[in-house]
């Protein structure tokens, strides 16, 4: 079985970067250094289903269905996965961990099988480091202490420009 983990240190408190990883408004920020998928109905609630939804490609149909599975706020988040009709679910959590200087942030992904989830876990590993690498720093520095994005920052909510 294969598995993403990413782990990443951010000079951020625990309660913005929560914010940065769980407001709906905020996900496709961060998420566009991938392929900028939104989070239709989610809602950091366990039972709660919702639909990350992204630009279709040749063989996908560009959304994945989701289940909250279980939530501490500030702490943890884990969903279930299923990119595909048929596909058995993968889990991914979120885990976020207070330190000296701000916030760990460890990316978990797991329950891919055989090879095709080999080659998936592989693929989205690629894209989920440049998302939290690059994106969700980027979205950070442009929130306030409450996690709010700062006024006239470039990072407006679509609805908004």
């Amino acid at each position: 079985m294969s598995a993403i983990t990413i782990v990443r240190d951010y000079p951020h408190s625990p309660l913005k970067v929560w914010r940065a990883v769980t407001d709906p408004a905020l996900i496709p920020r961060w998420t566009s250094t991938g392929k900028g998928a939104r989070a239709v109905g989610f809602e950091p609630v366990a039972g709660n289903r919702f639909q990350f939804v992204a630009k279709p490609m040749p063989g996908w149909r560009g959304i994945v269905e989701c289940e909250v599975l279980e939530v501490r706020e500030r702490e943890l988040l884990r969903y279930s996965w299923v990119g595909a009709a048929g596909e058995a679910p993968s889990y991914v959590g979120y885990q976020l961990e207070p330190t000296a200087g701000g916030t760990r942030f460890t990316y978990r992904h797991t329950g891919f099988t055989g090879v095709g989830g080999f080659a998936m876990a592989k693929v989205l590993g690629a894209v989920r480091k440049k998302m939290l690498t690059v994106g969700v720093p980027a979205l950070l520095a442009e929130l306030d202490e409450s996690g709010a994005l700062r006024p006239g920052t470039p990072l407006r909510p679509e609805d908004e420009r």
